[in-house]
């Protein structure tokens, strides 16, 4: 006996959306369906009787036991709340084992991934029986059914739990474990630890955000129905507040995103009555209470929010993806340190409305402040410095920026994201502002992975930058024969009609970026090409190790891996050749379906990048709890982690934790920040 494979049917009156440690604490098991090594699938049914299978009993006590589960969050989570705690590190996870090769996490998907037989009729069957045994229902007159209440179903439902184990069992048989042995599976391990401990809520702060935005919503409401006279009822109403401003103004705009508001916002020649109805409209828009109630709902009995991370969760790459209230995807700040700290208090007062004049403004730039340390412990908070600016620069052998980084580092050099900015504006690095730097910073994040107008225009949006006016500051200050590539250039996307809505000053300016950061970077912009040739050599002869600088690329079979400086493998299943460029198989992000995605060079350097961004990241967390920073989040290349609150626990030495290089990244500058605080914030 060497593996129990495990799977639970439950019942419960709280929704799984409002996460699993919470549905956990009032959850009943109702099916407990297993199977022990190759043996035969059983189903406990738990309403008929107390009494657990003796095979059952002896192989979930037995520490030699490997427990397997597909999607262990949950089933482990449940079984430690109702049923007997476990030893974290017996468990295996083949949803995790999935994510670590770049393969569906969801069972059904998974099985069609990887060719597994399922029998479409009785999982649409199997669906109906969870909904039907599993929940509530506030439409039947029965609001649970039950072996008793529904005998013939719950026959079907006992036959349906013991399904998922026979797939399970044969997706893991079918799937590597390149990346799920070893350090990765014992970093799994600890990524448990973390979602079990979770994270302490404000929750009065929470449920006082909530009444400032309902209150204030009432009273744009109210102002926008006197100043319409009626035809629009709440500024929210989009269809309502086009048509008024159409007939009422002769006003006609394309839609209501932000950044068309913003611009008519400022445009003096409108009345000034439209003008303020746009600014309401942009503050009811600016915010949702979403966040704020999914922390609310989320909180276990001791208040602390947990299961936040999913290991693995960023396709390919093996970055943490955030569930429940989605730390990785909190919107940034508008609004300075100061005044969000003024706000939290006025809101927990109820008095907001006294203190700040854009509620929305407030509750979204101070979600963050919801987290907080428990009484006599503080929050100590770090970050990688430009994590991937720099790993990118030492992947692919940019030794002038690698000293760059290095000599920033030892305090004789500049900002590598100011002195981005400074090369492109013409002036000195020393006299970049802070809101300059953020332009540098798109230059970066847009250009490294072969990024054009296209991509700097993405990541211009989301900094919050004016390329009309980026472009009329810039271009007298780029080179006369770069302003002519990008004039040529921009002839070309004017007649494919890719010029992305921008004047022609503005592209060309965003084009000569590019043109003057390639340039400026002549090892990254071989190593795209580098990277992209040895993949498709290895697709062409497989079996066949091919090298890369610091990457080895290798395909066996359907599976093109890139093997990185850490030892871990990036995996691209379903690798083919067509038409000469490079295919795999990969969860669409439009679709959401298993189906062919196309790559090439720049986005394999990003993969990759952020991939060893990643792994220098991992490397640290151990040590960092074993240095007595309990960590409660990840979010990107930042580590948030409890500590007792003295002055041996602060963000200098949790930095130096982080920046421990481990053997297989000699060479590679790195730095990090961060501060001490009660309250989690953005720094």
């Amino acid at each position: 006996m060497t593996t129990l494979y495990l799977d639970l049917e439950t019942y419960c009156e709280t929704p799984i959306k409002h996460g699993t440690h919470r549905y956990a604490e009032d959850v009943e098991i109702t099916l407990f369906a297993y199977a022990i090594d190759d043996g035969p699938v059983k189903v406990w049914d738990c309403t008929a009787t107390d009494n657990i299978p003796g095979d059952l009993a002896q192989a979930f006590v037995s520490p030699s036991v490997t427990l397997v589960a597909h999607n262990t969050g949950f089933d482990r989570t449940v079984l430690n709340a109702q049923f007997r705690k476990t030893d974290l590190s017996r468990w295996q996870d083949t949803m995790v084992q999935a994510l670590a090769h770049s393969l569906p996490a969801g069972l059904g998907d998974l099985c069609e991934a990887l060719g597994v037989p399922t029998d479409q009729a009785k999982d649409k069957d199997g669906r109906q029986l969870v909904l039907l045994f599993c929940k509530p229902s506030n439409t039947r007159k029965i609001r649970r059914a039950t072996r008793e209440t529904h005998p013939d179903q719950w026959a079907r439902f006992i036959d349906y739990a013991g399904r998922d184990i026979i797939a399970m069992r044969e997706c893991q048989r079918r799937m590597p474990t390149w990346n799920y042995t070893g350090a990765e599976l014992a970093l799994w391990h600890l990524d448990q630890t973390i979602n079990d401990r979770g994270v302490l809520v404000d929750v009065e702060m929470a449920e006082a955000a909530i009444r400032a935005v309902d209150l204030a919503q009432k009273k744009m409401a109210k102002r926008v129905n006197a100043m319409t006279g009626g035809a629009v009822q709440a500024a929210t109403q989009r269809d309502a507040m086009l048509k008024h401003m159409l007939e009422e103004y002769g006003i006609e705009l394309p839609d209501m995103q932000a950044s068309t508001l913003e611009r008519r916002v400022n445009d003096l020649s409108l009345p000034a009555e439209l003008r303020e109805l746009l600014v309401i409209r942009l503050q009811a828009s600016s915010t949702s209470t979403a966040k704020y109630k999914t922390l609310i709902n989320g909180v276990s009995s001791d208040g602390r929010l947990r299961g936040t991370l999913q290991f693995n969760g960023a396709s390919r790459t093996g970055r943490w993806a955030g569930r429940l209230f989605q730390p990785q995807n909190l919107p940034r700040p508008s609004l300075k340190q100061d005044q969000i700290d003024l706000g939290i208090a006025a809101m927990k007062a109820d008095c907001v409305d006294l203190i700040v004049d854009d509620v929305m403004e407030l509750t979204s730039s101070a979600i963050r402040g919801c987290l907080i340390a428990p009484l006599g412990k503080q929050f100590v908070v770090a970050d990688l410095s430009n994590i991937e600016g720099r790993v990118l620069a030492w992947l692919a052998g940019e030794t002038w920026k690698i000293k760059a980084f290095e000599d920033f580092d030892k305090g004789t050099g500049h900002d590598l994201y100011k002195l981005a900015y400074a090369k492109s504006f013409g002036v000195k690095p020393e006299d970049v502002s802070k809101d300059d730097r953020q332009v540098g910073k798109v230059q970066e994040l847009a250009l490294g992975y072969e990024g054009g107008v296209g991509a700097f225009i993405t990541f211009a949006s989301a900094y919050g930058i004016d390329l009309e006016a980026m472009g009329q500051q810039a271009w007298d200050a780029i080179p006369e024969d770069i302003q002519r590539e990008a004039k040529r250039a921009h002839g070309y996307a004017f007649k494919t009609g890719k010029t992305f809505g921008l004047s022609d000053r503005a592209w060309c300016t965003c084009d000569a970026f590019k043109r003057t950061w390639r340039n400026a970077h002549p090892e990254i912009s071989t190593f795209w090409g580098e990277l992209q040739d040895a993949a498709v050599q290895a697709l062409v002869n497989k079996g066949v190790t091919y090298s890369c600088r610091k990457l080895l690329v290798r395909c066996d079979g359907a599976w093109l891996r890139i093997k990185l400086p850490s030892g871990r493998f990036l995996c691209y299943p379903g690798a083919a050749l067509k038409d000469g460029k490079l295919h795999y198989k990969g969860v669409n992000q439009y679709s959401r379906r298993w189906s062919a995605l196309q790559t090439y060079g720049g986005k394999l350097a990003e993969n990759v990048t952020q991939a060893v961004s990643r792994d220098i990241l991992a490397a640290s967390m151990q040590g960092i709890e074993d240095a007595g920073y309990q960590i409660v989040l990840t979010v990107h290349d930042e580590i948030i982690a409890e500590a007792p609150d003295q002055p041996h626990y602060n963000a200098d030495h949790l930095s130096a934790l982080m920046v421990t290089k481990p053997q297989w990244a000699d060479g590679l500058p790195l730095a990090a920040a961060g501060f001490e605080a009660y309250r989690y914030r953005k720094e």
